[in-house]
């Protein structure tokens, strides 16, 4: 080979090096999302999607809510011909971002052709921003059928979804899909839109506003801020039923804040998101009616509402006082104890921690007898003495009245005698030792 040939080879291999390395690098590009396609709808940029994580991270739980029951008023229609507007705010943010929707309480398939997820513009508003809509895709289509009774995992998508803030998924169903399954104590206003919305970033077509959560039961986030996810087990205190709404004030709120901050600190404290998987109403031991029953019982709920999320490493269970109040008869404080044990061995069998709540005070409530109370104080006893949990955060004394330890303090109690302020449930998240959130192995009880 003479040299000329020698270099014109050369040339030609180095023409090709740099050929794939500029087709790699548009290929790249592609992925993250770049370009100047227009949407439609929103007036801004083309919503994309990828299955493809766009970082390393760990997968935890953001927010999360139950299913509940069957919303009244939606036997027969659901949301037919209406895009749905969930507004829901993370505790930790993530790179990329995927949600559950459930249909446990439909009587027929329900069909969803259109799914999104974006950040809000700001706080109470159905606007999205525009930069941050996502199409949202179930097995790499943008249609799902999801049977009665189940739930749907959708696909990753990338987008930043930073701690801290709102977050809006929005469904739209074209056909009738009977029961709407529902969480409808959220504390926080949502939004319906007549119509195919879903990419709307405008936030003007949705005109209805309600106070439920519809189909969406979590969202996750490929995360680099967390290692786990804290799941709040628990009833009405739990959900927040008497918070300010669209305050983010219920004690998991409060509580994820002081974690975060702690370890922003600087502080050796784990890493954890905290989700809430309260039920107003809920009890350990008897769920409601219809099938499957509306507000099934910890029992009967517990694998899937909890030690189903992802990435958990502590379940907080805060279950008893509807046992004892909703009760026609005397309740059984055994039972119930046997409940709870029942629950703390199935998380264990997972490697789950759980750190359980005593049962506040409700003296002055409609449903307050010495016997009841009697009863609350027997299973207080028998947590406290370590039998049951692997810790225990003091809720009963954090707040009762130092002068009547049967009833609530005055300023931690909302005026049913039974359910916290604000200023409770901030009290309820400041009692936790953040340090025994650290996940270890189940202790022996």
């Amino acid at each position: 080979m003479t040299k000329r040939h020698g270099y014109a080879l050369l040339s030609a291999i180095i023409a090709v090096i740099v050929g794939l390395s500029a087709a790699i690098y548009v290929g790249v590009a592609a992925g993250d999302g770049g370009g100047d396609g227009k949407n439609s709808l929103a007036g801004g940029r083309a919503p994309h999607n990828s299955a493809a994580p766009a970082s390393t991270g760990i997968w935890v739980g953001s927010w999360s809510a139950s299913p509940a029951g069957a919303e009244p008023g939606t036997e027969t229609f659901g949301m037919a011909g209406r895009s749905v507007r969930n507004v829901v705010h993370t505790s930790v943010g993530g790179t990329s971002a995927r949600i559950t929707l459930s249909n446990l309480y439909g009587q027929t398939a329900l069909t969803i052709t259109h799914a999104s997820i974006a950040v809000a513009v700001a706080s109470d508003t159905a606007a999205a921003s525009a930069d941050t809509m996502r199409r949202l895709t179930f097995g790499g289509s943008t249609a799902v059928v999801i049977p009665a009774g189940q739930q749907i995992l959708s696909d990753a998508v990338r987008i930043v979804i930073p701690q801290n803030s709102d977050v809006l998924v929005t469904t739209y169903s074209p056909s009738q899909s009977g029961p709407v399954t529902y969480h409808p104590h959220a504390r926080q206003i949502s939004y319906v839109a007549e119509g195919d919305l879903t990419e709307d970033v405008t936030g003007t077509g949705y005109t209805e506003q309600t106070p439920f959560w519809r189909y969406l039961t979590a969202l996750d986030v490929l995360s680099n801020e967390s290692d786990g996810t804290v799941v709040a087990f628990g009833d009405s205190l739990t959900d927040g039923i008497t918070s300010t709404q669209n305050a983010n004030h219920r004690w998991t709120d409060v509580l994820s804040e002081r974690l975060r901050t702690a370890v922003q600190s600087g502080q050796d404290l784990p890493r954890y998101s905290v989700v809430n998987e309260g039920i107003s109403g809920n009890q350990v031991l008897a769920s409601g009616l219809g099938r499957p029953a509306d507000n099934q019982s910890g029992l009967a709920r517990f694998s899937r509402d909890a030690l189903s999320r992802t990435n958990v490493k502590v379940v907080v269970i805060d279950l008893g006082v509807n046992d004892i109040l909703r009760n026609p008869r005397l309740a059984d404080p055994d039972k119930i104890l046997d409940g709870l044990r029942t629950l703390v061995r199935q998380a264990h069998a997972r490697g789950i921690k759980v750190i359980g709540a005593t049962l506040m005070p409700f003296q002055g409530h409609r449903g307050y007898a010495p016997a009841r109370e009697a009863v609350r104080e027997e299973i207080n006893a028998e947590i406290r003495s370590g039998r049951i949990y692997d810790a225990v955060v003091d809720f009963d004394k954090a707040l009762r009245d130092p002068y009547n330890p049967r009833r609530l303090r005055s300023d931690y109690d909302s005026g049913d005698h039974l359910h916290p302020t604000d200023k409770g449930f901030a009290r309820m998240a400041q009692t936790f030792d953040l340090d025994e959130l650290r996940g270890s192995a189940p202790a022996e009880l």
